[in-house]
């Protein structure tokens, strides 16, 4: 496994990752309360975040790839 894959699949982890911190985050906003609000923001935060580090991922999978 070359270093661009390997990148990559940690992408996809992220990716993956953004996709379960929104639907926990909306399922806690539903809910409604004050602690399912708090929940939901934290939630919010960590997909961000999840957001960022797959772009990251991704971009430095396309330069893994790049002839030298």
């Amino acid at each position: 496994m070359t270093a661009a894959n390997l990148l990559f699949f940690v992408a996809l982890a992220c990716m993956l990752a953004v996709v379960g911190s929104f639907i926990w985050g909306m399922v806690a906003m539903t809910r409604g309360g004050e602690r399912d609000a708090a929940t939901s923001n934290k939630m919010m935060r960590f997909r961000v975040i999840f957001q960022g580090l797959a772009l990251v991922f991704l971009f430095l999978s396309y330069l893994a790839r790049q002839p030298q």
